[in-house]
């Protein structure tokens, strides 16, 4: 059979990336693995994504290498997925390589027979050997050999990573949810947290926004001051490190440093918008201005650089440009001092740590600079002599001036594809903050992107779909899909009160629980029922880089509870924590969002119904009171004149008082008198401690 790359029709940028390779890849499907069978060959399965730099090393060292392709060609069925296109499928085989060798990354390099049963694992694999890293060239032959004489050793290992894998899917004994969960998360957190750093890694430093959302809530619910302080010096950091874009706005992937200055230079859209959503919330609890100016900065490189015109988001930005890792976001200082003038200059390079030769490791940018502030603004002004709110102006005005000249390097590229569960994040973010900052620009833009989602992203049934590009959609939604994209439709209520956000995420919560829910044993699969399985149907609890489908979505099933009254999604709230309980309680500090939901669950919400015209003031300010609080033990409801369908049985029947909008609070059922006044509705929903 003729050997030819297959990828040139794709959707994924990814593996457009990788359509002129002369490895002859297949895309996964039927296809691939009917002809490995046909033709007895193991399958090469390659996993990563576009901003991914260690994928584009390998493809540079091995797929695009002529040697290589023609061993690979030769040997396999080759395979390619995009990580972001086919999550169940990454998240299946990262399970096995984590399983196989301890570790897991991308790119991810799975080998396996033609009924998708594994037999090696590995993430980076170069050209040749390094040291005791096996390199492509001598992997294959040896493959080769093993695949001809060798498969009762094959047959073995397959059985045993099927057992495996198999055992690690497996129902455990379900636990009743109980608050001392709570402070169990928080106290393994506190073990892992870096306090000189700030952070719960060592290295490498990612940044965990949901672990600062859940100990933002600690604190609220605690009173003490510990979690606020792990919180404010893991943002702070965050903020001075050079994992944040000081120029541009926005944060990379990771740091590679344990002081948070050296990134992994790609930028991901659900990065942006959890940790815009993060630095909101700490705004919001400490009322400092960076957190609030760090949100907004992160929220405006993405309406400016990740948006569609027509209102969704793209996916993510390249590490690389032009084979160099962060090139567009380092300087010289010789370039440095010909955009700026002396004193410019001398400032900048105090407050940023601008070195002559560079302070990037030796070897990896000589003579280039990543920006990190070394210390505070307060501290770099009494250096330089100045007033710090001065500095503060200074610095601010040749950021500008920088950003302007850096337009006109090659940028890094972009990844166009819109994902409904990452635009679900992204709205989640704009909704809350355009709240919480009295931004309606974020909100209006928040729900354009949920209206494009909405319309866009569904088949002809109107089932979401996952992914959207150039007018083409593909891959029917999976768990993350629905439970971010109801997140984003909640918030986006709460921020609007337009009833239609409410009825929409109600309507794909059932239609989430119809297509995910695990009937025996609680919680929810990643994939649908009608999806392929591969190995075994996954469920996850634990959060990652990102928080869980499943964390997410007990946090949706109790919020949508409390603002509909359908008690039910409340009993499946409980059933989920259940499910996973055996993951809480073992590793408490890997579900930190799913205490989130837990603490809910456990201490039901405030329910706020502002009954009044939101056309009028007194209306707008009841809301501007709760909006810009953090209340996060509360859902709000704006009881509308006419349909009421969709709301509490408190909200149905909640009128304005003496022709002034009133704030009706009620808690597990227990309702005090309503108030006009928003200072006296503060009183009841944030006592003083």
């Amino acid at each position: 059979m003729e050997k030819v790359n297959r990828l040139g029709s794709s959707l994924s940028p990814y593996l457009q990336q990788h359509a002129g390779n002369p490895v002859a890849w297949y895309p996964w499907g039927r296809e691939a693995f009917d002809d490995a069978a046909r033709e007895n060959r193991p399958v090469f399965l390659s996993i990563g994504y576009s901003a991914c730099h260690w994928c584009h090393v390998m493809a540079q060292e091995c797929f695009e290498d002529e040697e290589v392709a023609a061993l690979m060609n030769r040997a396999f069925i080759n395979v390619k997925v995009d990580r972001e296109e086919m999550p169940s499928i990454d998240h299946i085989y990262m399970d096995v390589c984590t399983l196989m060798t301890g570790r897991g990354g991308w790119p991810l390099s799975i080998i396996m027979t033609p009924e998708k049963e594994p037999f090696f694992a590995a993430t980076y694999i170069p050209k040749h050997s390094r040291g005791t890293v096996l390199g492509m060239a001598e992997l294959i032959p040896l493959i080769e050999s093993a695949w001809r004489t060798e498969r009762g050793k094959i047959a073995r290992i397959t059985n045993q990573v099927s057992a495996g894998t198999r055992e690690r899917a497996a129902a455990l004994p379900a636990e009743e949810p109980v608050i001392e969960w709570l402070d169990h998360a928080y106290a393994r957190l506190s073990e892992r947290f870096q306090s000189d750093t700030g952070g719960f890694d060592r290295v490498p430093k990612f940044p965990s926004p949901h672990i600062i959302m859940y100990l933002l809530r600690h604190h609220h619910r605690s009173g003490s001051g510990d979690p606020l302080a792990m919180a404010r010096r893991t943002l702070d950091a965050m903020r001075k490190g050079g994992i944040y874009d000081q120029v541009g706005g926005g944060f990379h992937r990771y740091a590679t440093d344990a002081l948070w200055r050296i990134p992994h230079f790609e930028k991901m859209l659900p990065d942006q918008a959890l940790l815009a959503m993060a630095y909101t919330e700490a705004f919001l609890v400490t009322a400092e201005d960076l957190y609030r100016q760090t949100a907004v900065d992160t929220l405006e490189f993405v309406l400016r650089d990740m948006r569609a015109r027509e209102g969704p988001f793209f996916s993510s930005f390249d590490a690389d440009v032009r084979g160099k890792e962060g090139g567009f976001y380092l300087w010289r200082a010789a370039e440095l001092q010909s955009i700026l003038n002396a004193d410019d200059y001398r400032i900048f390079s105090r407050v940023f740590a601008v070195e002559p030769r560079g302070n990037f490791p030796e070897g990896w940018s000589e003579g280039s600079n990543i920006l990190f502030m070394r210390d505070s603004l307060h501290d770099a002004a009494l250096e330089l002599g100045l007033d710090a709110a001065k500095l503060r102006e200074e610095v601010e005005r040749i950021l500008l001036v920088l950003r302007r000249h850096r337009t006109a390097r090659v940028p890094p590229a972009r990844d166009d594809k819109v994902l409904a569960d990452w635009n679900g994040l992204m709205i989640a973010a704009l909704a809350k903050a355009g709240a919480a900052l009295g931004n309606p620009e974020y909100v209006r833009a928040a729900e354009q992107a949920a209206r494009f989602i909405l319309e866009n992203l569904v088949d002809g049934r109107g089932r979401l779909l996952h992914l959207y590009r150039d007018g083409a959609t593909t891959h029917r939604a999976e768990l993350d899909d629905y439970a971010f994209l109801v997140w984003g439709l909640i918030e986006l209520y709460e921020a609007t009160y337009r009833t239609i956000y409410l009825r929409e995420s109600l309507r794909l919560t059932r239609e989430c629980i119809g297509l995910f829910w695990d009937e025996q044993e609680g919680g929810f699969f990643l994939t649908p029922s009608d999806a392929e399985v591969v190995l075994v149907r996954p469920k996850e609890f634990s959060d990652s880089a990102m928080p869980s489908g499943n964390s997410v979505s007990l946090y949706n099933l109790v919020r949508l509870a409390h603002l509909s009254g359908d008690t039910a999604l409340a009993d499946m709230g409980t059933a989920l924590a259940r499910a996973g309980s055996r993951r809480i309680t073992a590793m408490p500090d890997t579900v930190s969002f799913m205490m989130i939901g837990i603490d809910l669950l456990l201490n039901p919400p405030f329910e706020v119904v502002i009954a009044g015209d939101p056309a009028h003031e007194d209306t707008s300010r009841l809301i501007r009171a709760v909006n810009t609080r953090f209340i996060p033990d509360s859902v709000t409801i704006l009881a509308p004149e006419g349909d009421r369908a969709e709301l509490s049985v408190i909200a149905r029947d909640s009128r304005p008082v003496d022709g002034k909008a009133a704030a009706y609070i009620c808690r597990e059922r227990t309702c005090i008198p309503p108030v006009t006044d928003p200072d006296a509705a503060l009183e009841i929903l944030i006592p003083r401690r």
